[in-house]
């Protein structure tokens, strides 16, 4: 059973910077692209960051660009998400998701995953 389980999120001032983490278990993890959305009270799930499989690609969404950095371990089963110069409007529940398939590249729409985790809330105060 693939499981993705996210850890910490919390309550950072703006400005600030925070790391999350997802870990990943039930699956061979460095064959999986990697993603990151987020969802907003009252507002859509959205595309943060993706990575490729081999790391060689990421992609970003126009907001975080420049202060997002996704990384990934493959000998820990782990990707990560690096949040510098946190706004308020980054606030939302942060999740990671594997690709359907194996050796993809990253993907900024939801279809293209297959598992998600359960999130991690952050809240950024202004």
């Amino acid at each position: 059973q693939v499981q993705l389980v996210e850890s910490g999120g919390g309550l950072v001032q703006a400005g600030g910077s925070l790391r999350v983490s997802c870990a990943a278990s039930g699956l061979s993890f460095r064959r999986y692209g990697m993603g990151w959305f987020r969802q907003a009270p009252g507002k859509e799930r959205e595309f943060v960051v993706a990575i490729s499989w081999s790391s060689s690609n990421a992609g970003y969404a126009d907001s975080v660009k420049g202060r997002f950095t996704i990384s990934r371990d493959n000998a820990k089963n782990t990707v990560y998400l690096q949040m510098n110069s946190l706004k308020p409007e980054d606030t939302a529940v942060y999740y990671c998701a594997t690709r359907r398939e194996e050796w993809g590249g990253y993907s900024s729409r939801p279809d293209d995953y297959g598992v998600w985790g359960q999130g991690t809330q952050v809240t950024v105060s202004s």
